[in-house]
């Protein structure tokens, strides 16, 4: 299995207002500024699927397979021979509200599908949660 995170602590930010910007997939786009467009149907659950496109990429479906409410979400992303999840997480420090993302990818192809999609991924999660706590603020004011 291949796994990177990116972590960074903010101040002045709540864990309600992260969590309403990640369980509105609709709106993703808004943040993660290499998806075209993200749809759900439904509520933002367990088992619940979404459309991703991706900015230059083909239509992917993403399943959550954890949600635990201002804490942490993970989702799944199946590919023909391997498995790559995605867990979002965030905990209340001393230096502030602390956000990590970290992209895991296992299986037999797993190799290929990591330059293919996963290190893009890892190479633009500074710009995007950047970007997810200045909406997070703006919003909030």
């Amino acid at each position: 299995m291949w796994s990177k995170s990116y972590s960074k602590s903010f101040k002045n930010i709540k864990k309600a207002d992260i969590w309403r910007l990640w369980t509105d997939v609709n709106n993703r786009h808004t943040w993660d500024l290499d998806s075209e467009y993200c749809r759900l149907e439904g509520p933002f659950q367990v088992g619940a699927k979404f459309t991703l496109k991706p900015m230059g990429g083909p239509i992917v479906e993403i399943e959550i397979i954890e949600a635990q409410e201002n804490f942490k979400f993970t989702d799944q992303t199946r590919f023909w021979g391997a498995i790559m999840d995605g867990i979002h997480e965030m905990e209340q420090t001393k230096e502030g509200l602390r956000l990590t993302t970290t992209i895991q990818i296992s299986g037999p192809l797993s190799f290929i599908w990591r330059k293919l999609v996963a290190e893009g991924i890892v190479k633009t999660l500074p710009e995007q949660t950047e970007a997810l706590v200045k909406l997070a603020r703006k919003k909030n004011v």
